[in-house]
């Protein structure tokens, strides 16, 4: 599956990568999702996560597979006498990796473009160069004269992203800003699609596109309350571990090519992340497993606790330069992904033994 050259982009990954949707910002890319499940129930809670569902209204167990549609970006903070913004974090960057870059501000009547940027290197004293640069010292450039008209177009409160589009690379690697975690909710709605087509789930299947993720693990603490599931996988990335610097000895071994991640861990529900390899064993479907000896920071950590506790499991795609706006990944371990958590859910029946 992995490497394949000839692989394309599927069409509902790069509708949903092109759309900038950062935490709290979610709506146009949770509308793109929804209109994509109208094979299914779906509904919404306040908090603007969405919900899709297959099966028969009374039928157990209801499965949750859970993927953030959020991403991080920024927020304006100020808009100066000169036309210039000034912006704070949504979730969490680097900030040397905003130094230079294309920016879209989501403007009031639509996206406005615009640059990055700092005090030139040339500007700067010699002890400044040796400083890791912080956000507050950078600022964005609409090309505004003033205030004025930078206030025609945008406001304090605007979201801002990375310009950054999808593009597919050599041998099915696909990069693009957000895969953390538009892939996500892809793969949870694009394994419901495939259960459904195969003739439904021997329970319930509800596939979650969570919001919130990236600032605190919001949306999908909600979502539990109104899908109120017997199982929750939460699935997120992972960091690929076939990239120059990486230590396999810190953090397991997920290289491009390898499929999808299974968690285990101290979060993680043991019966679920056996079932989930099980199937993967069953199937012939490629995987690695990832040991966590705390919190996953993923949506998994905040589903385990919800209502009275929900046996969770974790299933990851791994990608390199996370947080940044040439996230990659490898097409065939998404692939991977969708067949796993789909596998899963046709073989979790209401026999299925969660006790512990």
């Amino acid at each position: 599956m992995a490497g394949d050259e000839n692989r394309k982009t599927p069409e509902l990954l790069d509708r949903l990568l092109r759309i900038a949707a950062p935490s709290g910002y979610e709506g146009p890319a949770a509308q793109a999702w929804r209109e994509e499940a109208d094979f299914a129930e779906v509904t919404s809670d306040a908090l603007g996560s969405s919900i899709a569902t297959i099966g028969e209204p009374d039928a157990s167990p209801l499965v949750a597979v859970v993927g953030h549609i959020d991403e991080i970006g920024l927020v304006i903070r100020h808009i100066d006498e000169k036309g210039f913004l000034h912006f704070g974090s949504i979730g969490g960057w680097d900030p040397q990796i905003l130094i230079g870059q294309r920016v879209v501000v989501e403007g009031r009547d639509g996206p406005v473009p615009g640059v990055a940027g700092r005090k030139p290197a040339h500007l700067l004293d010699p002890e400044q160069r040796k400083k890791v640069v912080e956000l507050k010292e950078m600022h964005i450039d609409i090309g505004a004269s003033d205030r004025e008209e930078a206030e025609a177009m945008t406001s304090v409160g605007d979201a801002v992203v990375i310009d950054a589009e999808p593009e597919l690379l050599l041998g099915g690697r696909l990069v693009s800003r957000s895969l953390d975690n538009r892939v996500g909710s892809y793969v949870a709605l694009e394994a419901l699609r495939r259960v459904a087509e195969s003739g439904g789930p021997p329970g319930r299947f509800a596939a979650v596109a969570a919001v919130q993720e990236e600032v605190g693990l919001f949306g999908s603490r909600t979502s539990a309350f109104q899908v109120r599931p017997d199982i929750a996988i939460a699935v997120d990335v992972t960091h690929a571990t076939d990239a120059p610097g990486i230590d396999e000895t810190e953090i397991g071994s997920h290289p491009f090519g390898s499929g999808a991640v299974i968690g285990r861990g101290s979060t993680l529900s043991p019966i679920v992340s056996n079932l989930l390899r099980e199937a993967a064993e069953a199937e012939g479907i490629p995987f690695t497993i990832e040991a966590s000896g705390n919190a996953t920071h993923t949506d998994a950590d905040s589903l385990q606790i919800s209502r009275s506790g929900i046996p969770t499991g974790l299933v990851s795609v791994p990608v390199r330069y996370m947080h940044s706006p040439v996230e990659m990944l490898d097409l065939g371990d998404v692939e991977a992904t969708v067949e796993l958590i789909a596998a899963f859910v046709r073989r979790t029946g209401p026999d299925v033994d969660l006790s512990r």
